[in-house]
């Protein structure tokens, strides 16, 4: 089992299954359309898909991130972390086990997707070398039914 620790008294760790309530509120608060329980107790049981939570000693749940291996290149799926520890480092604690992870297998490089609007989540991944390799106009719903750009990024793993 792997663990990566921060100052903050959170560590990081795989996903269980019993997470998986847990890791579907979370996704619902941070995204417009979240997946089901059942979705995500299926990216946690497969092998493709790792998961991985911050969480504290009695396992409560800071926050979730979510890989899919690709051979030589590896996806971020999801990341999301709860309100109440929003700005707190969290997300850079669960990006930096990511590419720990990521670093152990075949994989060169990291992809990801992100709202051109979610300027938290392009300065967290700024950070972390990701830079702009495309973009997908209307790719993402907007409970107004105006469509958002997504931004397609990637950073070497190496």
């Amino acid at each position: 089992m792997n663990f990566w620790l921060s100052p903050n008294t959170l560590h990081v760790e795989p996903a269980r299954g019993a997470d998986t309530e847990t890791i579907a509120r979370l996704h619902a608060e941070g995204f417009y359309r979240g997946w089901t329980r059942e979705e995500f107790a299926a990216y946690v049981a497969g092998k493709d898909t790792p998961v991985y939570v911050a969480c504290d000693s009695r396992r409560r749940i800071a926050g979730f991130a979510m890989l899919r291996h690709l051979g030589e290149e590896v996806e971020l799926i999801s990341i999301a972390v709860d309100r109440k520890w929003r700005n707190k480092g969290v997300g850079a604690l669960l990006m930096r086990a990511l590419f720990e992870a990521a670093r152990m297998s075949p994989a060169k490089r990291m992809l990801l997707e992100v709202a051109a609007d979610n300027s938290a989540a392009l300065k967290l991944y700024g950070k972390f070398g990701f830079t702009t390799v495309g973009e997908r106009k209307g790719y993402y719903p907007r409970p107004d039914g105006t469509p958002a750009t997504a931004i397609v990024m990637a950073s070497d793993l190496g």
